[in-house]
């Protein structure tokens, strides 16, 4: 169970529903950027909500959603990260856009998964995938740490002390900004939110994307 301050993320049908829909979007994006041959370096994906995080590639943010999903699972309480937080509220931005814009998409993810889920798409759904990421009692860092970017770094540790960042925390949100190559359990903590079907389809597409080979 993911825990974002002091309240667990819901287990429930809006939340899968988030990671679900995120993950095939991106996935979608990524096979025709593969099939038209966009640039490598082309910024998609539902983590580029976070501004901070707009050029983390796709196959990646993939993993790292895959990650997120499995401490969301497992029955034991585990603090999430910064990143943790970025990707539930992009995960959720993004759902909820689709679910205004391309409601036929999310029905087609909602119907086809490994979990059956009777939920109506339409404008209150939205409302409820954007209360999901509201609710949560975090402070919304991963969104500030952008403004910091362009700062003399002075001015920078300033406001990081202003708005009692933690560095270690901001830590992890740097890390993923380098990584390229994708975790050897991906596939395990896709447990749940696709079907092996999809699986054995997103992990040939990740790998198509990272260069490394499927397994």
């Amino acid at each position: 169970m993911l825990a974002i301050a002091d309240k667990l993320l819901p287990q429930s049908a809006i939340s899968y529903l988030a990671f679900r829909v995120s993950f095939h979007e991106t996935l979608e994006r990524m096979a025709l950027a593969q099939q038209f041959g966009t640039a490598d370096d082309e910024q998609f994906g539902f983590l580029t909500e976070v501004p901070f995080l707009q050029t983390v590639p796709p196959h990646v943010q993939l993993d790292l959603l895959a990650e997120t999903w499995n401490k969301h699972l497992v029955d034991e309480e585990l603090e999430a990260t910064l990143v943790d937080e970025s990707i539930v509220y992009a995960a959720c931005e993004t759902t909820a856009r689709l679910v205004e814009q391309a409601p036929d998409v999310v029905r087609l993810y909602m119907e086809c998964g490994p979990s059956k889920v009777d939920l109506q798409v339409d404008d209150a759904l939205a409302a409820e995938l954007r209360d999901l990421h509201l609710h949560m009692p975090n402070e919304g860092d991963f969104l500030l740490i952008s403004q910091f970017e362009d700062m003399p770094p002075r001015q920078a540790q300033k406001l990081k002390r202003q708005y009692r960042l933690d560095p270690l925390r901001l830590d992890t949100m740097f890390e993923i900004l380098g990584r390229w190559y994708i975790s050897v359990e991906l596939v395990e903590r896709l447990h749940g939110l696709l079907t092996h079907r999809e699986v054995i389809r997103a992990v040939a597409v990740i790998a198509g994307r990272s260069g490394q080979p499927s397994h």
